[in-house]
């Protein structure tokens, strides 16, 4: 017998005696400690869960109620909380009623009003007209992404913002502007720039951009509500050539999962955004770094402040950003109401959008943007550059399309040019020359109101 025929027979007598040798068993039993490794694959299973947990109910806290410190911005640096109580109570001017903080897009979380307040509201017996009411919501902390800081009195004496007051809404139920909590929600009812306006000391923002108070007021003024411009205070463009404001529109913070570059124009990582935010743009009290920012040319403001190493002592946002991360990752974009499209042109829509429309060759199902680096230059897209020049990779993101039904006020597109989606349609039909039917394009429009 050969050598290679004598392995091949010991490989088989080797195999017919572990098949013998398990037969007792029964065939397909587990191996012996087969149980005991699977118990402890379940407890590690467990453990999975309860820390997945864990991190969304620390994220949502994050996400809702985390200042990171920045009322020492909002409230000891710009004043705001002496607009909000007013002169009466210890502050400046007429103060902020519920009626002017609603009309302002500020937000009430009715699940942290009392009972009896629900009820005096349903009953239209609460004075929405004055600061003291406004203060009691800041009391129950039921002013969405507002956080109160009160002395033992119970004068306010700071206040702080969190995520939610730009990427969170309610649903309505009890009254406009007063409902549940909608958390990933773009506010687009939300005047940032009047909020921020309400200040009586804007000096720390007119000095860090090298302006007078006036001028500062008039660039607040010119963003209007859903918009704000987190560029501004890297380079200071206010204003785009053609005498429009530089703001975007907010954008939502739901389905992100699986999205690689956020915001608009990509700058980084949805972690990096929000820390780049808590400690930029809120003003948080933590560290960052990014050395982009010490690119003079692109970012004059940023270079000059340091603001690529940003270093404070305690650090308040580096803790928090895992599990704010996580519950952000956890917000699922949500699905449009029942009745609000035509489901038969949806489902043509939606060969439309794989086919002939070439929409997935960047929206990519089911996350619609692409896998991966999601940019793209002003020109693939047929538009200007100007926000895209803004930002390290000088691209617009591609954005995810989940969810579009909740944040068509104020337009689409970072600012918001085209008023419909029809509009938006319209334009990549020309731009990329697709010779869609009017049938073709409605019916496009209706599968982009179904994601």
């Amino acid at each position: 017998m050969s050598r290679a025929l004598k392995s091949l027979s010991a490989v088989i007598f080797f195999l017919g005696f572990l098949a013998l040798v398990s037969w007792p068993r029964g065939i397909g039993a587990a191996p012996a400690g087969a149980a005991a490794v699977g118990d402890k694959a379940n407890e590690l299973d467990r453990l999975v869960v309860t820390h997945a947990s864990a991190m969304i109910q620390e994220g949502r806290r994050t996400f809702r109620f985390d200042t990171f410190g920045d009322e020492h911005f909002w409230g000891d640096a710009l004043r705001i909380h002496q607009a909000i109580a007013g002169a009466a109570l210890g502050g400046v001017g007429p103060g902020v009623s519920p009626r002017t903080a609603l009309g302002a897009g500020l937000k009430v979380d009715v699940q942290a009003l009392p009972r009896s307040l629900q009820d005096q509201l349903k009953a239209g017996t609460v004075d929405l007209d004055s600061p003291k009411t406004t203060i009691t919501l800041l009391k129950l902390h039921a002013v969405v992404g507002l956080t109160g800081f009160f002395d033992d009195q119970g004068g306010l004496r700071s206040v702080g913002i969190q995520c939610a007051l730009c990427h969170s809404t309610v649903d309505d139920s009890l009254a406009p502007g007063i409902g549940h909590r909608l958390d990933g929600w773009a506010n687009r009812d939300l005047n940032v720039g009047a909020v921020v306006g309400l200040s009586p000391h804007l000096t720390p923002v007119a000095s860090l951009l090298g302006v007078d108070e006036a001028t500062v007021r008039a660039v607040l003024a010119s963003w209007g509500p859903g918009k704000f411009d987190a560029e501004l205070f890297l380079d200071g463009k206010a204003f785009r050539p053609d005498g429009a404001t530089a703001a975007t529109l907010l954008p939502p913070a739901f389905g992100l999962a699986g999205v690689n570059l956020h915001t608009w124009t990509g700058w980084g990582s949805v972690t990096h955004w929000n820390a780049f935010v808590a400690n930029l743009e809120m003003h948080g009290q933590g560290i960052f770094f990014d050395p982009r920012l010490d690119d003079a040319a692109q970012f004059p403001i940023a270079a000059a402040n340091g603001s690529g190493h940003v270093k404070n002592d305690p650090d308040l946002v580096t803790p928090r950003l895992a599990a704010l991360h996580f519950y952000q990752l956890a917000l699922e974009a949500p699905r449009p109401p029942k009745g609000s499209f035509d489901a038969a042109a949806a489902a043509r829509g939606e060969s439309v959008f794989n086919g002939k429309a070439q929409c997935a060759t960047c929206h990519v199902p089911p996350i619609f943007t692409e896998p991966g680096w999601n940019l793209h230059t002003a020109a693939q897209i047929g538009i200007d550059d100007f926000q895209a020049i803004r930002s390290p990779d000088r691209r617009y993101r591609t954005t995810p399309l989940k969810g579009l039904w909740t944040h068509g006020k104020g337009g689409f597109y970072h600012d918001g040019r085209f008023a419909t989606l029809d509009l938006v349609v319209d334009h990549y039909d020309t731009f990329f020359t697709l010779g869609l039917s009017a049938r073709e394009k409605s019916d496009l429009v209706q599968y982009l109101e179904s994601l």
